[in-house]
Parts: C-alpha cells; structure tokens; sequence
C-alpha cells in the first residue's frame, strides 16, 4: 500500500515529502486498523491513516501547535482514553480538496503520539485510561469508527 497516495487533504509534493514511520513504510495495513505517527523531522507534523474493510485506506495530513499538548488530564477523541497533561494534542486537519486550499480546516483532540490503537490496548494505570466497560476488541473497532468519522469530516465539503 502506498501511504501517501492515501493522503487525501495535501498536495502530490506534500505527501511524497511526508515521513513515514519505519513501521507504516514496511509494511501493508490490515482492514480495520488506524495508524497514527508523527514526523520525527517536523514535530509540529502528523498523520492518521485509516483502513475499512473492502476500501482503499485514507489518511490525513494532521497539525500541531508547537506549544506541546493540553496542559491537564484530557480524553483523545478517538480513542476515547483519558491521558495525563500533555498527553493530548489538539491537531488540525485542512479540509479535502477547495474548501482546503482556502484554508478551511477541522480539528480532534487526539493523543499527542497518534498512537491511539496502542492506548486502547493498554492497561488502565495512573496517567493512561482506555474507555472503560469495553472489551480491547469493543474499543479497537469504536476507534475505528471514530477515526472513519473525522476523516469524513475531513472530506465533507465545507457548509
């Protein structure tokens, strides 16, 4: 699968300039999965890629102020896991296509990592509490649908 192709809210030069995670870059993305990474080069850069069962992946070109992530506890809107302070980021997204390149965007509160499908593995602990009362399938398959959801966001025409 070619990640970048995937790219569907930035320019053909922007997405072959994006830096793939070693792990996204080797690999195929099973149907079902949401892979998140930031740029190791460009902090302030990251990137959601979603994968739906009998679909073509789609990802999206995220942004993140350079001031790090919401100073207290919050919960990622995706993965629905609440964090401790700095371990959410509000990022933005430009909107798909015209609405984009005027500047229209949307955002998510998202872990500040994107790596939304390990936190809602994990165990619960002091800093780090996936959505509780769900199985890790229940949460893996909500989180899915989460991300499915903003990236159609990203892609709706603006109103």
């Amino acid at each position: 699968m070619d990640v970048r192709r995937a790219l569907v809210n930035c320019s053909r030069g922007e997405a072959s300039r994006a830096n793939l995670a070693p792990w996204v870059a080797a690999g195929d993305l099973p149907a079902g999965d949401v892979v998140g990474w930031r740029d190791p080069k460009a902090p302030e850069r990251g990137y959601l890629v979603v994968t739906a069962e009998g679909r073509d992946p789609v990802g999206v070109a995220l942004r993140a102020p350079s001031g790090g992530g919401v100073r207290g506890a919050a919960m990622c809107d995706l993965c629905r896991t609440t964090r401790g302070p700095g371990d959410v980021t509000l990022f933005a997204a430009a909107r798909a296509g015209a609405a984009g390149r005027r500047g229209d965007t949307v955002g998510v509160y998202a872990c500040s990592d994107l790596d939304c499908a390990r936190a809602t593995l994990a165990r619960p602990s002091a800093s780090l509490r996936p959505d509780p009362g769900r199985t890790p399938e229940e949460r893996l398959a909500a989180l899915a649908e989460r991300a499915g959801a903003f990236v159609a966001t990203v892609l709706a025409t603006a109103p």
